[in-house]
């Protein structure tokens, strides 16, 4: 087996007894015909499952809304990007040569769905129970680390009641760009906020998702210009 598949296995605390599932579930339909797109798709029914009991057990005063909240969070396409990157997918990753000229291999919406289907590729490889304990490894330590008032509420709602706060008009949100067919686009969408001079972008597999995407940004920014010695308190 190529080293680095076998290095990535050892992070995922997984061994494939299939190793053809892993390298399905790293190849990108640019790179081969046997592509992880079905993995994927399974991947993530699993993955909201698996984070599902998590949530249960952690959160065991919470209600539905809240749960359902707290784990949008946790499997939307910019969290599945970072825990991608942690793990070193880009390096394994199957794509076209045009592909990997063009960034693919770095891409929020490959490296998210390559993920996923790698979680799919564990639970076909050995059932439920060594998917979810995959899982388990990837978020355990955020979803014990974290408060369910932290994730409240949805990050356009509390970018919205920010600048309403501060008396700053309410951000204007639109579509820059769309990629891939239409049964599997991918949307780009750029929140401004017009009397800062501020704009982020964000990407997701709907127009909601990444305009979701682009407020956590928005305010990833406006709360670190609002410390101490940030632009917007000189």
């Amino acid at each position: 087996m190529d080293p680095r598949l076998d290095a990535l296995q050892q992070r995922l605390g997984h061994r494939f007894g299939q190793p053809g599932l892993l390298t399905r579930a790293l190849t990108h339909r640019s790179g081969s015909a046997e592509h992880n797109e079905r993995l994927e798709f399974l991947g993530d029914a699993v993955l909201n499952l698996a984070v599902s009991g998590l949530l249960y057990e952690r959160f065991s005063g919470s209600d539905e809304g809240d749960l359902t909240r707290i784990r949008a969070h946790l499997v939307r396409e910019d969290s599945l990007h970072r825990l991608a990157l942690q793990l070193g997918l880009p390096e394994v990753l199957r794509l076209s040569d045009g592909e990997l000229r063009g960034g693919g291999a770095l891409r929020p919406s490959i490296l998210a769905d390559a993920l996923e289907a790698v979680i799919g590729a564990a639970y076909l490889d050995a059932g439920f129970d060594a998917a979810q304990q995959l899982v388990r490894r990837l978020f355990g330590e955020v979803i014990g680390s974290t408060e369910v008032e932290s994730w409240s509420k949805d990050a356009k709602t509390e970018l919205q009641e920010w600048l309403q706060a501060r008396r700053i008009a309410v951000p204007a949100y639109r579509i820059t760009a769309t990629r891939g067919q239409a049964h599997a686009q991918t949307f780009e969408v750029e929140c401004a906020v017009a009397a800062l001079g501020l704009a982020e972008c964000g990407e997701g597999r709907s127009r909601r998702a990444a305009e979701q995407e682009a407020a956590r940004r928005m305010l990833d920014t406006l709360k670190a210009s609002d410390r101490p010695g940030g632009p917007l308190r000189s």
